[in-house]
């Protein structure tokens, strides 16, 4: 385990679009993900609120990424998702104090040449 410069980035959107949502990430800079099914439960006057409609069903996009592509990878999903009309969700980023298993990105640069 080794404290590093990481963030983890959770992308909550509709059901169908996390697929989506992890190739514009990687695109920007993100090497994998993990996708979970989840059910939202926010109330109706919060989702006015906010300016989304309530759908059920979503999926949380979560990839633990380098700080250094963060803001890219952020900034993009909300773009190109339109996270407000069409994947209907929303992005934030926790910072990360440790991570193991992940190999550094210029380690895999170093395999590949």
């Amino acid at each position: 385990m080794t404290t590093n410069n990481h963030e983890v980035i959770f992308a909550i959107v509709d059901s169908g679009y996390a697929e989506e949502a992890m190739a514009v990430a990687r695109e920007n800079g993100a090497r994998g993900g993990t996708i979970l099914n989840a059910r939202g439960v926010l109330r109706e006057e919060a989702a006015a609120f906010f300016g989304i409609t309530l759908h059920a069903e979503k999926e949380i996009l979560m990839m633990v990424v380098e700080k250094d592509v963060r803001d890219q990878i952020f900034n993009a999903l909300y773009k190109e998702m339109d996270m407000a009309k069409k994947a209907k969700g929303i992005a934030f980023a926790l910072p990360v104090s440790d991570v193991a298993g992940l190999v550094p990105a210029d380690a895999l640069k170093q395999q590949d040449q």
